[in-house]
């Protein structure tokens, strides 16, 4: 009996690991081989449906029912490859995605800008995980493998199949208004290695990974949404830094990768060619130097980095003439697929490369497993966005995250009985970090400074918390993108190098640039949280109240006396 309850026992097992355990096919391999179901599909679609494949049409659900309604006669007319999701709410969105994969052909592409994860177009009601410059300070890239699985658990609950992250852009330009915290940080190692967890945990998850900005949108000063970037660096120096993290990763199986609407030069001397429509970056560079083989998807063709010089759906045909396989977000997806089919008929695009570009979108779709598409069940769907497990790991991707810089013998011998002034720097009510904290102390004074106070008030404030034998100064920024510099007055400015001295823990809920921007030096310790969320709040706290140790390195070099890799 005991022997055919293991054999039993052993049975369920096996049985458990061949359906559960099973590997999904690599990616890029797959999508350029032959498939009957890609065939097939493919021989029933007519050539103007065959190059709808390619384009990838914006969809909404918060502005409104009228313009819902003109992306489904888009869809349904045009019979497009895919979607670009936006703003809305996850509900909304599920009901939108299972109306308009109704009126295709072949299942749509559902595609996303979810850096970090589904927050960064619905952060009203999912879950937003840290920032990538947050991520670059974690040591252990295992949680951020985790993450990337659970970032792709949440684009299957919603239907949506392929994610425009990670960004691999090295920002060793502190001034850049585009990249900045969306990167990994300065460092091209550290950067690699958090792109290939992330990519990874999402692949492994089932959908599709993208690294961008190709060839690099690191090192500029300019945001292609609002103009043409000129890098006019040499080919050496992009071969060994910007290009660096995609070359590396293109070894390790980079399933998509999204080109930059950027002017470089050294690639294509061209008068203000982007890279993203340019074949000698497309076909020549990425594809034949670099080996590339899986999808390329450009940028968003509606950024003026890309339609300022080639209006009137032109950069749309040498998008295409380039080597892409999916457009983002046309102007106007009918003229430019009237203008490609033109330009095939006329030789410009030869039939042969476009074909092979519609089997690998067809490819991919197969791999996805959208030959079985099943709508989205919207029961349950935003308990399911939000479940403990995924706030759990938001919390410990931040624990993680938290860099002491300076020395850590001021928390170490921090009291929480002793008088204590807790001052608090633009904000206007206490937040998370402040309430928290004020529970824990015995004898506090609390100090909100806005920017409106007086020089007078200033000064007395001054007088008031040098009073006090301990001080942690507080320094938030509430902006959802965080910049380079803070927004602060001179009077703050000097009233912080005044109380930053060798009784004050100085706590920032900022980007890290701003180290250079504030005189915070002369803190006896400094706690870097990197952005002002409640969950890097929270961490910041355990920090400072000795309930964990910070295993955080700085991912980025500030300046001479804060540099990459620092942390007690």
């Amino acid at each position: 009996m005991i022997k055919n309850l293991y054999s039993l026992l052993f049975f369920y097992a096996f049985f458990v690991i061949s359906v559960y355990g099973q590997k999904r096919p690599d990616f890029v391999p797959f999508i350029n081989s032959q498939h009957a179901w890609v065939d097939s599909v493919f021989q029933k679609l007519t050539p103007k449906e065959r190059i709808a494949q390619l384009f990838l049409v914006r969809a909404h659900t918060n502005l409104g029912q009228r313009y819902m309604d003109s992306v489904a006669q888009v869809i349904q007319k045009e019979q497009l490859g895919g979607l670009v999701v936006f703003q809305g709410g996850p509900v909304r969105h599920a009901d939108m995605l299972n109306q308009y994969q109704k009126l295709t052909k072949v299942p749509l592409l559902v595609t996303f800008d979810g850096e970090w994860g589904l927050g960064m177009r619905l952060p009203d009601s999912t879950i937003s995980f840290p920032y990538q410059m947050t991520l670059g300070a974690i040591q252990n890239e295992k949680l951020i493998y985790e993450m990337g699985r659970q970032v792709a658990r949440d684009f299957h609950r919603i239907g949506m199949h392929f994610n425009f992250a990670p960004v691999v852009d090295i920002n060793n330009n502190p001034k850049n208004p585009v990249i900045n915290f969306r990167s990994f940080g300065d460092n091209k190692h550290n950067v690699t290695r958090k792109a290939k967890a992330y990519m990874d945990g999402m692949v492994d998850g089932g959908i599709i990974a993208s690294l961008k900005h190709f060839p690099g949108h690191g090192d500029t000063d300019v945001d292609s949404h609002h103009d043409l970037p000129q890098l006019n660096f040499s080919k050496a120096r992009l071969d060994s830094l910007e290009i660096f993290p995609f070359r590396e990763l293109i070894q390790q199986g980079a399933p998509a990768i999204m080109v930059a609407h950027m002017n470089i030069p050294a690639l294509d001397a061209k008068p203000n060619i982007p890279s993203s429509i340019s074949r000698k970056v497309v076909t020549d560079l990425l594809r034949k130097e670099l080996g590339f083989n899986g999808l390329t998807v450009t940028d968003a063709m509606d950024m003026k980095g890309v339609k300022k010089f080639f209006p009137n759906g032109e950069a749309d045909v040498m998008a295409i003439e380039a080597g892409h396989d999916l457009l983002e977000i046309s102007e106007n997806s009918a003229r430019a697929i009237g203008l490609v089919e033109k330009a095939v008929k006329s030789g410009r695009i030869k039939q042969a490369e476009l074909d092979q570009r519609v089997k690998r979108v067809l490819a991919a779709k197969y791999w996805l497993g959208l030959n079985q598409y099943r709508p989205v069940n919207t029961m349950n769907l935003v308990n399911d966005l939000n479940t403990p497990a995924s706030k759990s790991l938001v919390q410990r991707l931040a624990d993680a995250a938290v860099t002491v810089l300076k020395s850590d013998r001021r928390i170490r011998s921090f009291d929480k009985r002793v008088e204590t002034a807790v001052v608090s720097i633009g904000i206007n009510q206490p937040q998370d970090f402040e309430k928290g904290l004020a529970v824990q102390l015995s004898d506090k004074k609390e100090f909100l400074i806005t920017g409106k106070e007086t020089a007078e008030e200033m000064k007395e404030l001054l007088k008031e918390v040098r009073r006090s034998p301990q001080i942690i100064l507080a320094i938030h920024d509430n902006r959802a993108r965080p910049g380079s510099e803070i927004k602060v007055n001179e009077q703050i400015r000097e009233f912080i190098d005044r109380i930053a001295g060798r009784r004050t823990i100085t706590v920032m809920f900022t980007n890290p640039y701003v180290m250079d921007n504030l005189s915070i030096e002369r803190s006896s310790s400094i706690i870097f949280a990197y952005q002002n969320d409640h969950f890097m709040q929270k961490a910041a706290l355990k920090i400072l109240l000795g309930q964990a140790k910070a295993q955080g390195k700085l991912p980025v070099t500030v300046n001479k006396r804060f540099a990459y890799g620092d942390g007690e």
